[in-house]
Formats: structure tokens, sequence, C-alpha cells
């Protein structure tokens, strides 16, 4: 229990709840999907059911990518999977929401948004995975807390991201600096960044009365370059979208193409 005196531990279950609301949007309205043909009472019956089987899959899958974590090779891989993610985050794309099966059968739906959840959770595993760092108490009080948070209040969630898009920006920086952070500690090259470069692990931003804030350099490097891509490929996707509005309009007034 001493763990939970520490302020990594509180920085570190802020992040969890922080990177599972940010990837985890689209699982909650899928599930909404899947639920909407219920009558009310019965929608929120699949939606608890559910909920509560997806935090129980959930926790074990991230307990097994936790250990698969400590394998030589594969933080590297997830650290590369995790940067690309991020970069999803801050680049528009069209939903497929609309293909989701919806059902009148209570047990149908609870099954629906069970096998959705776990299809579109591999990003949430692998990123909770590595904020966790071994903590089986931080893994389980993170998961538990946020998933239903994002399920109840998926609504709201998603009004506060197309309100503030600042939300998305942080969360996929705080995914980038997991990433970076990921692929310097694979057993593979920690020893040489350690002796090498050991700033890129941790080095002391300040230290106050004998409290001390470390960041990684290479977490660091990591968000600034997620932000710089994402900005870049947002702008160019925008710029895209908007010449191909102004071609469309330019042929409806019978003008031709430049």
């Amino acid at each position: 229990m001493a763990e939970i005196l520490t302020a990594q531990f509180w920085t570190g279950l802020l992040a969890i709840i922080w990177v599972n609301i940010i990837l985890s949007g689209d699982n909650a309205v899928v599930i909404a999907l899947a639920a909407r043909s219920l009558p009310p009472r019965q929608q929120t019956q699949a939606v608890i059911w559910g909920a509560g089987a997806a935090v129980v899959l959930r926790i074990i899958l991230t307990i097994v990518a936790v250990e698969l974590l400590k394998l030589p090779w594969l933080k590297l891989i997830g650290g590369a999977l995790l940067l690309w993610i991020a970069v999803r985050l801050l680049v528009p794309e069209d939903g497929g929401e609309g293909d989701v099966e919806s059902t009148d059968n209570l047990w149908a739906a609870i099954k629906t948004i069970l096998i959705a959840d776990l299809v579109m959770s591999l990003d949430n595993v692998i990123a909770v995975a590595a904020v966790a760092k071994g903590s089986l108490v931080l893994l389980i009080l993170g998961l538990a807390i946020s998933i239903p948070l994002v399920i109840f209040g998926a609504t709201l969630l998603m009004k506060l991201m197309g309100r503030y898009p600042v939300i998305i920006t942080i969360g996929a920086a705080l995914i980038g600096y997991v990433a970076g952070e990921m692929l310097v500690t694979d057993p593979v090259v920690v020893e040489w960044f350690t002796a090498n470069a050991h700033w890129m692990i941790d080095f002391e931003v300040f230290s106050i009365l004998g409290a001390k804030l470390e960041l990684s350099g290479a977490g660091l490097i990591g968000a600034a370059i997620i932000v710089a891509v994402g900005k870049w490929l947002a702008a160019r996707a925008a710029r895209e979208q908007k010449a191909v509005v102004d071609l469309v309009a330019e042929e409806g007034q019978g003008k031709a193409p430049r």
C-alpha cells in the first residue's frame, strides 16, 4: 500500500485515465450504437453489463500486455505502434460506426458490445500497459475508473473534445511521450542508453525540498514529434479537402477546373 502514497502513483493513475478517455471515445460510440434498438430499460442494462465485462477483459488483456512488454523487441514494436496511434488521433477521419450491428435482444447486444470493445482496444491495452510500468494496483484502478467514465460520459466527452480540440492534442502528446519512453527502455537498447545517453531515459528537471521531478528525454521528444507531425498532416488534409470542395463548386457553376 506504500505505493499509493507516492506522487508517481497518482501521476500514473491520472495518465492511465487520460489515455483511456482519449482512446476510448470510439468504443463508447460503438457501445451506444450496439444497444440503440433495445427498449430504454434494457439499453441501460446492456451498457452496464457490457461495460462491466469490458473492464474485466481489458484488465486481463492489459496484465498480459504488461508481461509481454518485458520481452526483448516488444517495447520497440509497441512504441512504434503507439507513435502511429498518436499521429492518427490528430488527423480527422470519417468514422465507420454506422456499420455497427444493433439488436433488440439484450444478451446479443451485450455480446456485440463486448466483441466491439475487444476489437477496438488494442491501442488502449498497449498504452495503458506502458503507463502502468508493471504496477498491478495502478493498472486495475486506472482501468476500473476510466472505462465506466468513458462509457457513461460518452456524449459529454465527445462534445468536450469537439469544442476543445486541445484535449485531443494533449492526449496525443501524452501517448507520444509514453511511446518515446518505451522505445528507449526496451531490454535490447536500455543498457546502451543508460551508458551513453541516460537523459533519454530520465533526467532531473528540478529538486525542491527533497521532491524531485524527473522526465524522460525520449518521451518529451516523442511528444513534440507527435504534435508537430500530427498538426502538419491535419493541415495538409484540410487543404486537400478544401481543394476538392472548391473544385466541385467550380464545376457546379459550369467553370472549367484550374
